[in-house]
């Protein structure tokens, strides 16, 4: 049996579905089950992982865990307890959601590299085998702009020329269904990126065209970036992740083809994800 951290989020769900699909028995942990709305395969259950006495029932009869860095705490303070309940329980390998931030060169005191680095490291020194995903820019993040082109066809941000190449969630989730299904990925480090660069108003540009509307992006100065244009971003991570942008700018990305490599279907193009999205951006301009 595979458990699955963060089930509900956006890689997370695609894997447990995913590896029903495969007829693997999976146990999907949320922090509240009753709205969590996975496949009727998947033994969902509660996670807190504040109470450690709750932990050890999650993993009996477990073999895989797929770890992601907000089952552990925003600083990592319940990752000894859950590795250690994982142990007990019977997990041997885990794959490990965590970032291409992680790279010979970095910054390491980049605090979305500190966080990965923390994580991929007490993993290791557990001794559990471990494969490593480090996926680059989500394409998911994206959902970012779905307020503002819900309320018309303009969306306001920064950096408009920051080249990524942005990864479907679902690609990393099939990436990590082999990870656990197929042998030789124990050990691995796995980069995964989308297929090809895209800057973000060209991001903007391929969300217009699957909702069937033109969408203008305007350029706005980083220091008018408020926490409500980055919901996902905790607001103490905000300035490192606009220098980063700010990297981006005119930059070559990183890309790779380890989605095709592993799974045998090469990734998906932003476009893909935005057609396969459309539903998340349509509002009352729709």
């Amino acid at each position: 049996m595979i458990v699955v951290t963060g089930a509900t989020g956006n890689v997370g769900r695609a894997l447990v579905g995913r590896l029903t699909a495969a007829g693997t028995p999976v146990r999907a942990l949320t922090r509240d089950p009753a709205r969590a709305r996975l496949p009727e395969g998947a033994d969902v259950a509660r996670l807190d992982p504040a109470e450690p006495a709750s932990l050890a029932p999650l993993f009996t009869g477990a073999s895989g865990l797929f770890l992601h860095l907000h089952a552990v705490g925003e600083h990592g303070e319940h990752t000894a307890a859950l590795l250690e309940a994982a142990r007990a329980g019977g997990v041997r390998h885990v794959v490990v959601l965590s970032s291409a931030i992680i790279e010979d060169g970095a910054d390491e005191t980049h605090p979305i590299h500190v966080v990965h680095t923390a994580l991929e490291t007490a993993v290791r020194e557990a001794g559990f085998d471990r494969t490593l995903l480090r996926p680059g820019a989500f394409a998911a993040n994206s959902l970012q702009w779905a307020p503002q082109t819900r309320a018309g066809d303009t969306v306001r941000g920064p950096f408009a020329k920051a080249v990524t190449a942005p990864v479907h969630e679902d690609d990393i989730a099939a990436v990590a269904a082999r990870a656990f299904l197929d042998d030789g990925h124990r050990g691995a480090v796995h980069r995964l990126t989308g297929p090809e660069a895209i800057t973000t108003e060209e991001q903007i540009h391929a969300i217009g065209a699957a909702l069937g509307r033109p969408l203008r992006y305007v350029d706005i100065p980083p220091q008018e970036v408020g926490p409500e244009l980055f919901p996902h971003v905790p607001p103490q991570m905000l300035p490192a992740i606009l220098d980063s942008f700010a990297a981006a700018v005119g930059a070559e990305p990183e890309i790779t083809t380890t989605v095709e490599t592993v799974t045998g279907r090469p990734a998906r193009t932003f476009q893909e994800w935005a057609h396969d999205h459309k539903d998340d951006f349509q509002g009352d301009a729709a």
